[in-house]
């Protein structure tokens, strides 16, 4: 009879359970791993053949097959090394099967006994918890899966460690809980001199969540202030920074095996592929957009990043995830991420500058600009022009106000929102930006004065229904900030300011 072992393979951050059956019998001997593994799994029986030895334990000379099923499902990883060691191990009588029946089992062998780091373990854990089983992973993944709350969670160093532990003979104790990731940044809003109006739009972008677009020439401080955007934002909630941490686990980037409640701020380059943006390539891996997800997505040179990558952001930018189809994986990943773009006015950077004028203005203006579609532009909030910065502002030793200062407004708009909701009795983790349909219609309740506002403004400038609701929601975050209720002419007309440039 064959024995069973529980263990997993991923669809994105989803898990889906394996059932390993491990197989011994009579014949010539034979190694057979089937059920669609992958390169990893193929090579993994030499790992197990050489960590089986290093314990003085020898595979009988006879026919060993190891099944995973369903066998029409694709399985990849190095973590299905221990699982297949338990199960010949079971098999052989070395450890009892019935030890292991409502265990799920995840962890790579060394070729000297040890059970090394696998990524994925977080997804696994909660999993585990929510189908009230245990969890064998290796030691040093172990303090990431404390975080699920799972009650029995077994973490050995080694397959020595393990088989004693099964066998009674040892106990290992419940792994100790990863010191989470704080936010440590040196980076602060007070270093940036002078851009005052670019600091009132990244608190309004903070505030809200909205995505933002900055328009300057070289050397203004566009960067420089994307890159503190991170440092206003609210703290991340316990959900978030585990939704968040997920996605991390399953891509290899918890270093640490700790939870992070620092926000993600992602800045590929803009060489970055479309799979390398969205997620995709073979293993269909999650992307930057999210490893971004509950954080900050920012793109500088904006234009210079193929079009065809940019308009596969436009679904993920309105829905906050991505699906992913290839031939060999259809997959979704949460991607509900703050996208903050920066770009020069021309190619050269120096279109509409008095002192240093573009050579093949306008044309050469109206190129750049081309590059980026209207579509993907109407996704986009704030639209704001960042100026050269002045030598008086550069001179002056008194520093700006801090993310601190900064970072305490924006909680409280965020706070008014949450208490709104709960109001409402909707979900209390929506933001402004995410207002959709009768929920918007309700919220941002509008004096006639501000509507007629509104009203002329689109007719003037011919704005779609969706640029006409990003305005909306863009007005209620400037109220929440300045705490009324009612959406007033002036919030409005802040908000209509944010979408006017002279570049686009």
């Amino acid at each position: 009879m064959p024995t069973h072992i529980n263990t997993l393979t991923f669809n994105g951050i989803e898990v889906q359970p394996v059932d390993l059956q491990a197989q011994i019998s009579s014949g010539l001997p034979n190694f057979i791993i089937v059920g669609l593994p992958d390169k990893a799994i193929a090579e993994s029986k030499e790992r197990v053949r050489a960590a089986m030895q290093s314990l003085g334990i020898q595979l009988p000379p006879k026919r060993i097959v190891i099944n995973l099923a369903p066998a029409d499902l694709l399985k990849e990883g190095s973590h299905f090394d221990l699982p297949i060691t338990l199960g010949i191990l079971a098999v052989m009588g070395v450890v009892s099967s019935d030890s292991l029946k409502n265990s799920i089992v995840m962890g790579e062998l060394g070729l000297d006994g040890s059970i090394l780091p696998v990524n994925g373990v977080l997804p696994v854990a909660l999993y585990a918890k929510a189908h009230q089983m245990s969890l064998i992973c290796p030691h040093a993944c172990g303090g990431e899966a404390t975080w699920s709350e799972l009650k029995e969670i077994i973490a050995p160093q080694n397959l020595s460690e393990l088989i004693n532990h099964l066998k009674g003979t040892q106990l290992l104790t419940y792994p100790k809980q990863n010191t989470e990731v704080t936010e440590t940044s040196p980076l602060d809003m007070s270093d940036v001199k002078g851009q005052e109006t670019a600091k009132r739009a990244l608190e309004v972008a903070a505030a809200g969540g909205h995505n933002m677009l900055m328009v300057g020439p070289p050397g203004s401080g566009k960067s420089m202030l994307a890159a503190r955007l991170a440092t206003i934002l609210p703290p991340m909630t316990t959900e978030e920074a585990l939704s968040t941490s997920m996605i991390q686990s399953v891509a290899g980037e918890l270093k640490t095996h700790g939870i992070s409640f620092v926000r993600p701020f992602r800045s590929p380059h803009h060489s970055a592929s479309t799979p390398a943006l969205v997620g995709g390539g073979r293993k269909a891996t999650p992307g930057e957009i999210s490893l971004a997800h509950n954080g900050v997505l920012f793109l500088d040179e904006l234009p210079e990043f193929n079009r065809a990558t940019l308009e596969a952001l436009r679904q993920p930018l309105e829905n906050g995830s991505v699906n992913i189809s290839r031939v060999n994986a259809h997959t979704s990943y949460p991607a509900d991420f703050q996208l903050v773009a920066a770009m020069n006015p021309c190619r050269c950077g120096y279109f509409g500058n008095k002192e240093k004028e573009c050579t093949r203005a306008p044309l050469c203006a109206k190129e750049y600009m081309n590059k980026i579609s209207g579509p993907f532009l109407d996704r986009i909030d704030i639209k704001i022009e960042v100026p050269a910065v002045n030598p008086w502002d550069l001179s002056n030793a008194t520093n700006g106000e801090s993310s601190a200062a900064i970072r305490q407004r924006v909680v409280a708009a965020r706070k008014i929102q949450t208490e709104r909701l709960k109001a409402l009795g909707e979900d209390s983790f929506l933001i402004n930006s995410r207002l959709k349909g009768k929920l918007l219609e309700k919220i941002c309740t509008i004096d006639n004065e501000a509507k007629n506002l509104l009203i002329a403004f689109a007719e003037k400038n011919s704005l779609s229904a969706r640029a006409y609701h990003r305005t909306l929601r863009l007005a209620r975050t400037i109220a929440d900030l300045q705490n009324e209720s009612k959406i007033l002419k002036l919030h409005i007309a802040e908000a209509l300011s944010y979408r006017q440039s002279q570049y686009l």
